[in-house]
Formats: C-alpha cells, sequence, structure tokens
C-alpha cells in the first residue's frame, strides 16, 4: 500500500470510512466553486469519484490520495495525481491536483500535501513532468501551484465549461525536494 507521510500528514488509499467526509467536502458550495461547472456532488457521485481515483491506481501506478490529518485522523480532503483526458491538448500528461474542506483552507495543508506528491511523483513514480490545470481566477491554488516551482506553460479553455484555464509546468530538472 503506498503511503506517504509529512510532519501533519498522511497521503494514502482510500478507506471506506472516507466516502462521507469527503462527500461532505464535496457537498459545500464554496469547495466546490472552482471544480468543473462549480455544482456540488452528493453522496453517489463522491463514490463514482472515488471509485475512479483507485482504478487510476490500479492502472496507472499512481492516483489520487485520500489526505489524513496525523494529528487527528479525520480527513481533510485530498491530492494526487491523475491523467488529463479531459484536456487532450496537453496530453500525454500528469496532472497534480488537490482538494480540501473548507476547515483545513489557509494552514498550508494543500501546500504540504501537494509538494509530497510532486516528489513521489517525480522520484517515486519516475515522471519526469508534471501539469497543473487551474482556472486563472483561483489565486488560493495558484499560491500552492507557485509554491511548487511550476511555471505557467499555456493558456487555454476548458472545453467543456468555456473558463478560462492555465497549464502550470515542472520537470524533474526544475524540482526542489
Amino acid at each position: 500500500m503506498t503511503e506517504i507521510r509529512t510532519p501533519r500528514l498522511l497521503l494514502r488509499r482510500w478507506y471506506d470510512d472516507d466516502l462521507a467526509p469527503m462527500a461532505d467536502i464535496n457537498a459545500d458550495p464554496e469547495v466546490m466553486r472552482w471544480i468543473g461547472d462549480g455544482s456540488v456532488r452528493d453522496l453517489d457521485a463522491t463514490a463514482e469519484e472515488i471509485e475512479r481515483w483507485e482504478d487510476e491506481w490500479d492502472e496507472e501506478g499512481f492516483g489520487i490520495f485520500a489526505v489524513e490529518l496525523l494529528a487527528s485522523g479525520e480527513l481533510a480532503g485530498f491530492a494526487g495525481l491523475s491523467v488529463p483526458e479531459y484536456l487532450p491538448e496537453v496530453m500525454p500528461a500528469v496532472e497534480i491536483s488537490w482538494r480540501f474542506g473548507s476547515p483545513f483552507w489557509g494552514q498550508g495543508y494543500a501546500s504540504e500535501a501537494a509538494h509530497a506528491t510532486l516528489e513521489f511523483a517525480l522520484q517515486d513514480r519516475g515522471l519526469d513532468r508534471v501539469i497543473s490545470v487551474d482556472r486563472i481566477s483561483n489565486e488560493a491554488s495558484l499560491n500552492v501551484v507557485r509554491k511548487l516551482g511550476m511555471k505557467p506553460e499555456r493558456e487555454t479553455t476548458h472545453p467543456e465549461f468555456g473558463f478560462p484555464l492555465t497549464v502550470h509546468a515542472i520537470d524533474l530538472t526544475e524540482f526542489q525536494a
């Protein structure tokens, strides 16, 4: 089982008990405002999402980690890697992403988890390049991207929803572990 420990977090595969807390995160309109069309997701949609993430682990050897706080055992959200098939113009690529419940914002958890995920991608899984696809106006996400050392590569438009995106990238030669 793949696990990563940081000073405050455990990044791990998904447990059945993670469904309800992740569904609570996905049901928060403030959390979901930057995701897809901004719609919240219910328990069933969250279960399907987690199942897709677990399938990607089996197919690709990487995926989306559940992120648990070491101090309390609470599920704070996720961070991980996926293949951004929704954006064919960047393929082949591996995308890093994260989503945390609003009670966990502003405490550096996203940056800590994303940094550990990027290190995992480039050093453990041998990927030579990772991208991040972000909505241009999502400043909180862009702050994490900058902390990772990722650089803007191109601007594009979401093929389904039409909003502007920036694709950021980093390769192994640029990464500071």
